[in-house]
Parts: C-alpha cells; structure tokens; sequence
C-alpha cells in the first residue's frame, strides 16, 4: 500500500478514534524515533522491564527489543501504565538473535557498561542508529552481548555504589541521548511510511470499531 492509500485508510479509520485520543497521537508521533532502540537482556524483574518500557515511551522510542533467556518478559500495568499499547515490543529467545537482527537494520550495538574503554554517556556519538543493551539486575550484560557490542557506554558516577538500577540506567540514557537528538539535525524523526504504519497500528490497539471496519474495506 502506498503513502496515499495509508492516508486515506488513516483517514478514514480516525473517525472511530476520540478526538481527544486523536489530538495526542498527532502530536506524540511528531516525535516518535526508531534511530535510537532499546534492548533489555533476560530481566528477571517484571517492574524493571515495566519501568524501562514505560520510560520508553516517555522518550518516544518506538521499539523496546526483549531477550527471553530465562525469564519471560511481562509488563505490570500499574507500572507499565498502557505503554505497551504505544510501543513495540519485539521479543527474542537469544542475545545474539536480536543483536545480529538489529545490525541489519544498521544499528551500532551500545553495551550499557562500565567498560574501561566505554564512552561516558554525554559523548556517546551519535551519528547513526545506536541500540543500548541492558543486561539483567543481578549479573548485567552477558558475554556475548559485551563480544558483538560495537561500542561501550557509562553513565558518569560519583558514589559508592557502583551502578544503578536498570529501569533508571534506561531513563538516564535516553534523556540525554534523545535531549542531544532533538538538539541536533540529525534524521532522528520516523520517515512519513514509518509514522503511517505506526499511527495504523495505534488506532488499531484503540478502536476494535476501526479494525473492523478495516477488515470490511479489504473484503
């Protein structure tokens, strides 16, 4: 389907969406991104990962990447608070499964660590896509996360205690990375297909009505 067919469909299926609902999705997609990504490596806490995709949302990252290892991912909703319904959640049984899917799609792999040779946070580059790997609460990121990592990245400390929870690790990262984003020129925004394809998807988690009317047009 091409751009203008997407634009009369959304067009169309807008009408069973609330205006108010309307209004907010224009102006959230606006701002969407698919330039930066975030991947969370076997989380064992569910209200981590719940924070984590909640704080993605926040920031407009459209794509959370989930590796299954031992655990199963599932959001609290009291934590998650509706975020799954805005962002894509896209699971994976192993590491290097997501890894090598997301190099495809030319990312460069950030391990979030602190790796003697890691970047510290505020001069992470920025010049391509970039997916920031979380590993899990008790042990971090796995070997083989930290051996296809392109690059490393540190969130500065002044403390003790040597690290912080993932679901803040997630929020500090991506509010200075998506704070130099909107500060930069750089094609951060989802391209006019992406942001067609992601507001069809919206109004299809909010409207059953849309996605049958939908299913009627294809009949």
């Amino acid at each position: 389907m091409n751009t203008n067919k997407k634009a009369e469909l959304i067009n169309s299926l807008l009408q069973y969406v609330t205006q108010n609902k309307q209004d907010k999705m224009n102006a959230v997609i606006a701002n969407r991104t698919r330039y930066v990504t975030v991947v969370m490596e076997d989380l064992f806490q569910p209200h981590n990962a719940s924070a984590a995709l909640r704080t993605c949302d926040i920031f407009g990252v459209q794509d959370v990447h989930v590796v299954e290892g031992l655990n199963k991912f599932k959001a609290i909703p009291t934590i998650a608070m509706g975020s799954g319904k805005w962002v894509d959640v896209h699971t994976s049984p192993s590491i290097v499964e997501s890894i090598t899917h997301l190099k495809a799609q030319g990312y460069k792999i950030v391990a979030t660590t602190p790796h003697t040779d890691s970047y510290s946070l505020p001069f992470l580059p920025l010049d391509c896509k970039v997916a920031l790997v979380f590993g899990n609460e008790q042990t971090g990121l796995s070997d083989l996360a930290m051996q296809h990592a392109d690059m490393f990245v540190k969130i500065p400390m002044y403390g003790f205690v040597e690290s912080f929870n993932v679901s803040v690790s997630v929020a500090l990262c991506l509010y200075d990375i998506i704070t130099r984003l909107h500060q930069s020129d750089l094609p951060w925004r989802l391209s006019q297909e992406e942001a067609q394809d992601v507001m069809l998807t919206w109004i299809r988690r909010v409207s059953k009505t849309a996605v049958l009317v939908e299913k009627s047009l294809e009949e």
